[in-house]
């Protein structure tokens, strides 16, 4: 008989206490994911409409730099070529709305976030949450 009680809540920082990804969890969670860094590469600006195709050949530390400017994008690493999508204060993804917890550009969201939680900090688990009465 499987169980239906609530997983445990997952202490964000130490992925040991991560449960076993159920879809499921989803429709109950905070949106814990969307407070993870996130990298991401050129292909996945030029999808979120934050880098236009023409702008390919420009220096990626240029696009970081107008990116950062906009609020959007917080650092870039030229050892991995990877981006760091900002975070606002209470470290929640600057796309993930706060009144649903919601993301607010999911149709455009990049790799990492379509492919959470096969890859991540602990492939195939995740930082579930309970989202809280408000």
């Amino acid at each position: 008989m499987k169980s239906t009680r609530a997983p445990r809540e997952a202490d964000l920082a130490r992925p040991s206490t991560w449960v076993r990804y159920r879809a499921r969890l989803c429709r109950s969670c905070e949106g814990s994911c969307c407070r993870l860094e996130v990298e991401v590469d050129l292909d996945d600006l030029v999808g979120m409409g934050l880098v236009d195709e023409f702008e390919r050949d420009v220096p990626p530390h240029r696009i970081a730099r107008q990116l950062a400017r906009q609020g959007v994008v917080d650092r870039y690493s030229p050892a991995t070529g990877k981006f760091i999508l900002s975070r606002m204060a209470n470290e929640d993804c600057v796309y993930l709305d706060p009144e649903d917890r919601l993301c607010t550009i999911y149709d455009r969201r990049p790799k990492t976030c379509r492919n959470h939680p096969l890859v991540g900090p602990r492939p195939g688990f995740c930082a579930w949450r309970p989202k809280r009465a408000g």
